[in-house]
Order: C-alpha cells, then sequence, then structure tokens
C-alpha cells in the first residue's frame, strides 16, 4: 500500500504560510532545495488544496508538478486550467484511500492545512515530514487548518542543515478508535 505523506515547510511556531497564503518568509537554502526536489522522485501523486495550488497558478504554472498526476481539492473552482491537473470537490477521503491502494510510489500531500485536517482526521496520511525552518512567524496558516485530535508520532529520521533548517520525518502511529 501507498503512504501518504505531508511533506510541508512551517516556522518554529507551526505556520506554514503567511495569512494571506504568501510563503516567501521561508529561507533559500541549496542544499535543502536539492534534497527536496531528489525526495519528488519517491512520488508519483500530488494532492493540493486550491488555496496551495493557486500560489502557482498565480506565477503562470498550471501544472506545477508535471512528473506527477496532479489533483487540486476544492469546492470554488469549476474548471482545471491544465488538463493533467484533476478538480476533485466532494468524497476526498474515498478518493485518497483508493489512491492509495493502488500500485505506485507514495503520495505527495503538499499543501492545504484544510486538507491536511481532513486527512488526518480520517487516518490517511501516514507520514509527516517537516522542514522546520529558524524563525518565529507570528502568526499565519497553521500547519493544521483545525483542532486535530493528540496523535503520537514516531521520528524516523532527521537531518539538521547549515543554514540552521532542520527536516524531520515522522512515522504517524495510528490508533483503533
Amino acid at each position: 500500500m501507498r503512504k501518504l505523506k505531508y511533506y510541508v515547510a512551517c516556522s518554529i511556531d507551526g505556520f506554514i504560510a503567511r495569512e494571506d497564503g504568501s510563503f516567501d518568509c521561508f529561507p533559500f537554502d541549496n542544499e535543502v532545495v536539492a534534497d527536496y526536489l531528489e525526495s519528488l522522485k519517491s512520488f508519483d501523486v500530488v494532492l493540493m488544496g486550491r488555496k496551495t495550488y493557486e500560489v502557482g497558478l498565480k506565477e503562470g504554472k498550471t501544472d506545477p508538478y508535471p512528473n506527477m498526476k496532479s489533483y487540486v481539492f476544492s469546492r470554488t473552482m469549476r474548471k482545471s486550467p491544465d488538463e493533467r491537473v484533476q478538480l476533485i470537490s466532494d468524497n476526498v477521503p474515498n478518493l485518497v484511500r483508493n489512491l492509495k491502494n493502488e500500485t505506485g510510489k507514495d503520495i505527495y500531500l503538499c499543501g492545504g492545512a484544510d486538507l491536511a485536517a481532513t486527512l488526518f482526521a480520517e487516518n490517511l496520511i501516514d507520514e509527516v515530514i517537516l522542514k522546520l525552518n529558524p524563525f518565529l512567524m507570528g502568526s499565519g496558516i497553521p500547519l493544521f487548518g483545525r483542532a486535530i485530535e493528540q496523535t503520537t508520532l514516531e521520528l524516523t529520521n532527521s537531518k539538521i542543515y547549515r543554514s540552521g533548517i532542520i527536516l524531520l520525518n515522522y512515522q504517524v502511529m495510528h490508533f483503533n478508535k
């Protein structure tokens, strides 16, 4: 079974973007970017919330991950600007369960705090990979768009970069409710 991995950058205080959705406050580090690009080879499907997708769309990127099958989750977008990007408006957990049961590489959840909260509540996220950035944002979009249940995570890997960014890989410990 494929794993769904929530791979996201955040500030020390747990924000993934400013309140307006911008994230240019995150420091650029060549070594971190190189590792991130290498990690993308382990995925063949990417899941994005509408707001995350629109960040690239504003820059003219209709298919930000051309080497992956892309799904954008939105209740407001009516038509995808790219034939390779599939819009999903309902039955999100069912689609993700089906994707996880297909043969292939892992699934990249690249963003959407609300999408992450929805999938976490359904026990569909298998790993959380955080690029912890050495600054406090103060306010913004949190790692999860709403409260989630307390969940145990097991640290499986970590890497400290010279820039102070820390990459943390956590296995989500799913328990029967």
